[in-house]
């Protein structure tokens, strides 16, 4: 299946729009990487621990929608979008949100 942030494939000609379809994913950080990202906050650097975090979250997001498209018979999504929230008491948590157009198409 075709993902894509752009409203065209190049190549191919969108047939039919089925709907719209998103995915969301919550993902909690554990003490572990809270203490981990505070001494990164404090040194300078990026924190690897939340980034990994953010990229499963968003890898399971992604498949999702894919789940989600393939339910209405799309060979692909276009016009993709991201979301990224922090949720919970201490923003402890992070919410990542997709939305985008479940297609189908034919290869020019």
């Amino acid at each position: 299946m075709i993902v894509s942030t752009t409203d065209t494939l190049q190549g191919f000609e969108i047939t039919d729009y089925l709907g719209i379809v998103t995915g969301e994913t919550i993902s909690g950080a554990n003490i572990v990487r809270d203490v981990m990202a505070t001494v990164t906050d404090y040194v300078g650097g990026r924190s690897g621990t939340y980034e990994e975090v953010l990229g499963k979250a968003r890898e399971s997001t992604i498949s999702e929608v894919m789940d989600r498209a393939q339910l209405l018979g799309a060979d692909g999504v276009v016009g993709i979008t991201f979301d990224y929230e922090t949720i919970g008491g201490r923003g402890a948590m992070i919410m990542v949100t997709a939305t985008g157009t479940a297609v189908r198409f034919r290869k020019l």
